[in-house]
């Protein structure tokens, strides 16, 4: 499948999925009203998609792997965060598993696509 526009990018699917999930999971309960937290996870968890977004608009092939390793980086922090939630009890074991696979899964899929373009000229 040819990639024309960012939507078309699988890892920003799954990090679109990841956000809606993580704004699901922080409306609610103790999760909420921790206001550092719940804004840290949810501003990360759009920073994979968005910084995925503007990498493919970003002109050169360079630029758009920095990019990609800016959205590798804050799936990590999303994933520590996921840590602290859990650790606080905002979230049960089976939500911080769950959160955490499709996190593993979004690196995944995000560094695979590096080594793509790492590989390719443009």
């Amino acid at each position: 499948m040819k990639i024309e526009k960012f939507e078309d990018i699988k890892s920003w699917k799954k990090a679109r999925e990841l956000v809606k999930l993580i704004y699901g999971i922080t409306k609610d309960g103790m999760f909420s009203k921790d206001f550092g937290l719940r804004d840290q996870i949810q501003r990360a968890s759009v920073s994979i998609m968005s910084n995925i977004a503007e990498g493919f608009d970003s002109g050169t092939q360079k630029s758009f792997i920095n990019f990609l390793n800016y959205s590798y980086r804050s799936t990590s922090e999303v994933q520590s965060l996921l840590y602290v939630a859990s650790d606080l009890n905002y979230i049960t074991q089976e939500q911080f598993v769950d959160l955490y696979n499709r996190s593993k899964e979004i690196k995944k899929l995000i560094g695979g696509f590096i080594q793509y373009l790492a590989t390719t000229t443009n």
